[in-house]
């Protein structure tokens, strides 16, 4: 049976759509214009021809930047950081949540007042800096993944997560024998794999679009991240220790296609990612909305 709709109702749905569509092309049009800027000639660029379509179209941009030795090694760099540093997010996430969801334990509403001090306020720069250098840590990767190990917004998510479990399959377990690291890995873990792949996706993506750490403990260009190196073509516009052989082509590439086509060759791996997650995202992000 056809549920009729009011002509208001009809305005209503035709309203929303048309707020999404233009939400959306505000979304999509730079990007569009970054693309079709990455595919276009030096020419077309200089003369400010590029708007949402490739002006003359080439591959000289890709070209240098798939044989570009420094971006391999920054980019190299960047998922070395997204994987040691995501895995460790997750494993601090997952041991200090699931104790703290626990009814019983005793103290954890002093720890998680502690956890939601940190989210209100936050350690100012300079003393983090200073830290950061009496540890040892500058010109290291692990200055970008041990001041960032742990995300108190992330835990509150999985911690509400683990919250939703019955404890009864969890007194069940105990009865039979298992212990809380048993408990953790066999049933807790697999029962909140979506909530899981959200935060792995929310750290990984946090990891990968850092620039602001690198910035202040990196200046080593051995080690330098994928975002740092985008900030020094695109900010510094210093294209002497990045792309010097471009100094050589100027007549096939331009300093602006170069800056775009590694802006797009560095959003790829999120944007192939995505799709594969995306259900486990959205279930996820829904987890804990609905109370009992």
């Amino acid at each position: 049976m056809r549920i009729k709709t009011s002509a208001g109702e009809k305005a209503f749905d035709t309203f929303n759509v048309l707020l999404l569509l233009a939400l959306c092309a505000t979304i999509l049009i730079p990007f569009l214009f970054v693309l079709a800027s990455s595919l276009s000639s030096t020419t077309a660029l200089i003369q400010g021809r590029v708007r949402l379509w490739p002006v003359e179209f080439n591959l000289d941009n890709y070209a240098m930047v798939m044989t570009n030795a420094v971006f391999w090694r920054s980019f190299g760099i960047s998922v070395l950081v997204v994987t040691i540093g995501t895995l460790l997010n997750m494993f601090m996430t997952v041991v200090t949540a699931y104790p703290l969801s626990r009814p019983k334990l005793k103290g954890k509403k002093a720890v998680l007042l502690g956890i939601v001090f940190t989210m209100i306020f936050q350690a100012p720069i300079v003393p983090t800096y200073i830290l950061v250098k009496q540890l040892g840590l500058l010109n290291s990767i692990w200055a970008l993944i041990i001041p960032a190990a742990l995300s108190a917004f992330n835990l509150l998510i999985c911690l509400t997560s683990f919250r939703s479990l019955p404890e009864e399959l969890l007194e069940a377990a105990r009865v039979d024998g298992m212990n809380e690291y048993r408990i953790l890995y066999r049933i807790v873990v697999p029962l909140s794999i979506p909530i899981l792949v959200t935060l792995i996706l929310f750290y990984a993506v946090g990891h990968w679009n850092n620039y602001f750490a690198p910035l202040l403990y990196i200046t080593k260009s051995s080690i330098r991240p994928l975002q740092l190196y985008l900030y020094n073509i695109i900010a510094q516009f210093n294209m002497s220790d990045t792309f010097p052989e471009a100094l050589d082509a100027a007549q096939k590439v331009s300093p602006q296609g170069l800056q775009m086509t590694v802006i797009i060759v560095s959003s790829l791996p999120i944007l192939l990612i995505y799709p594969f997650i995306q259900k486990h995202f959205i279930k996820g992000a829904l987890l804990g909305s609905i109370k009992e």
